[in-house]
């Protein structure tokens, strides 16, 4: 089959690799329909993970098509169209039971590769080197999907492909940051980033019943899309004083919950390490008001010595953070977008064929051409 492979430091391929095969009784093959780039993606691209090898397929967002069961599978069947959640979970340990999947203890396959540093194991992933699992991931003709009944969910008939895809990830990674944000109605959230996580959760943010969500970016097309589409106030933070705005929106306070998901800053700008860069995350912690919550979303590897924690313990502030979503949330995201409360299409502004997958992924990663998200078809 065909796959999109990473080959060497932003270089990839669409390479011939082996059909999946079932492996476990609990697994599905799925035909892959849709897939989509995302930010998680980027460091793998520039080559930052010592573990990643070439020939590894990456994409961590899928949806496609059941065409082979296990027989241990319970919960789908052949031709069920079912997105499939980033994280790889086992549904049975003690923070799956505890609706805690990216934390999951058994699905890594691999835990002995984990960076000693960190002293943890995550949850698998797809599209993700030995650490996270060394799950093929979705850009390809085919994926065996570990766990099916846990990870696979079959897909409203009114949801069609390009909205549902973003269920895989995307729109749980948004949904979460709000409730790690504890969001109420009345609140005034302020989000740092205007790609496609930052702006679900701006319309997160909305359905739970915030009174004004701000975004903060610099890119002009994005701050004008959160805009229409979910209801955010932009702030340009190159034109505007944002500390200054954001008290003066907020009743002189501070915003009560504050989300950083800027994702990993550019290759060219880390020195070494993608959180030696934390603007946002500083920025976020002294806007924020007392007593308020400050949220870390996606990747942020290695170590900040000039994090602001004295304002994290002076000023009463919760801090909490997520490299990736749970999978409680995507059957209630999904039942959203079947009646218009969640539309994502709209994030989907680069559609290519599979083969163009290197092309697709110089525009997400330049953010050229207004992309914010690509989407891919085999």
């Amino acid at each position: 089959m065909r796959a999109l492979c990473w080959v060497a430091a932003d270089e990839l391929a669409v390479r011939e690799v082996p059909d999946p095969e079932l492996r476990n009784e609990r697994d599905v093959i799925v035909r892959v329909r849709r897939s989509a780039t995302c930010g998680g993606d980027l460091p793998l691209l520039a080559g930052r993970d010592p573990l990643l090898r070439a020939g590894d397929v990456l994409g961590a967002e899928f949806l496609g098509e059941v065409v082979e069961v296990g027989p241990g599978v319970r919960r789908h069947r052949t031709g069920d169209r079912v997105v499939v959640g980033a994280s790889v979970a086992c549904g049975g340990c003690w923070y799956c039971r505890q609706g805690l999947h990216a934390c999951c203890d058994n699905a890594n396959a691999d835990p002995a590769s984990v960076d000693p540093d960190w002293e943890r194991s995550d949850a698998g992933c797809f599209g993700r080197p030995l650490a996270a699992g060394g799950f093929a991931g979705g850009h390809a003709e085919y994926v065996r999907v570990p766990y099916a009944d846990v990870g696979a969910f079959r897909v409203p008939d009114a949801v069609d492909d390009d909205r549902a895809v973003f269920a895989a990830d995307a729109a749980p990674t948004g949904w979460l940051a709000a409730e790690l944000g504890a969001v109420r109605p009345g609140d005034v959230v302020a989000i740092w980033g205007a790609g496609a996580v930052g702006q679900l959760t701006a319309r997160a943010a909305v359905l739970r019943g915030a009174a004004r969500v701000l975004m903060v970016d610099r890119h002009e097309d994005r701050l004008r899309m959160a805009e229409r589409h979910s209801g955010a106030e932009p702030l340009d933070y190159r034109r505007t004083d944002v500390a200054a705005e954001l008290r003066d929106r907020s009743g002189g306070r501070g915003p009560d919950v504050c989300v950083v998901a800027v994702g990993a800053p550019p290759p060219d700008r880390l020195g070494g390490r993608s959180a030696d860069r934390p603007d946002a995350r500083r920025e976020a912690v002294h806007a924020c008001r007392k007593g308020g919550v400050v949220v870390l979303l996606g990747a942020m590897d290695g170590f900040v010595d000039a994090f602001p924690l004295g304002a994290v313990t002076d000023r009463r502030l919760t801090l909490r953070g997520a490299r990736r979503p749970d999978l409680r949330d995507v059957p209630m995201l999904l039942d959203r977008m079947a009646r218009d409360e969640l539309c994502t299409e709209h994030l989907a502004t680069h559609r290519l064929p599979l083969e163009h997958g290197p092309q697709g992924y110089e525009l997400f990663r330049d953010r050229a051409d207004g992309c914010v998200r690509a989407v891919f078809t085999p």
